[in-house]
């Protein structure tokens, strides 16, 4: 199965990228978790995208193109994989569907988690992280015991930075400026899986697996 996830901030993308992962025994490929394995393991392009990002520009696609084609020939990405945050714009799309030909392998679904703008503002600006632990609890849908008090330890619950109501909308039009043509992009060629995100996490992940089968 290979596929590719598409959904604005706050659509659950990471929740059910675990759940595809599991179900068709896929590698998840996420572009920040390819900076970060080249990063870490100092390659050339990691070196590369390191100098970007120090610098706090963006990765150019060029650099990011080639890291997701790296990434792609790698064995265990042979019977499948889910990609999750790549493409981002049609030019990206354009260079995977050149690199996926010139490799003899045809993508199978493209999965648009979609949910209503009001629904992932509250999502997200309702979102509170341990300080400490790092658990992940919502004021409405998955509350903690105590208000502010982490269940597992004690910690106190924050708000992260850039889960306020106005950065949140930012993050949700740059999506929809940059990402969102990709549905239109990867509908002409009869790709798209498109899934009712607001519902709940279990009945997106059963909706996602019958559209898939």
């Amino acid at each position: 199965m290979r596929l590719i996830l598409l959904g604005a901030p706050g659509a659950g993308k990471g929740t059910q990228a675990i759940e595809i992962k599991e179900e068709f025994s896929i590698p998840h490929i996420s572009t920040g978790d390819i900076f970060r394995a080249n990063i870490k393991d100092g390659t050339e392009l990691g070196k590369k995208a390191k100098g970007y990002m120090d610098e706090g520009k963006l990765v150019p696609d060029e650099l990011t193109i080639e890291l997701v084609k790296d990434r792609l020939r790698k064995d265990d990405a042979n019977k499948g994989f889910l990609l999750d945050g790549f493409p981002r714009t049609i030019p990206q799309a354009e260079a995977l569907d050149g690199f996926l030909k010139e490799e003899g392998i045809k993508l199978d679904r493209v999965v648009n988690i979609d949910v209503d703008k009001s629904v992932l503002l509250d999502r997200i600006t309702g979102r509170r992280v341990c300080k400490d632990c790092k658990a992940s609890f919502h004021i409405a849908f998955n509350p903690p015991k105590k208000e502010n008090v982490c269940d597992h330890c004690g910690g106190e619950l924050i708000q992260r930075a850039d889960d306020n109501e106005e950065t949140v909308k930012n993050r949700i039009g740059v999506y929809e400026r940059e990402t969102s043509p990709l549905i239109d992009y990867y509908n002409k060629q009869g790709l798209v899986l498109n899934i009712d995100g607001n519902k709940s996490p279990k009945e997106v992940t059963k909706e996602i697996f019958e559209g898939l089968k």
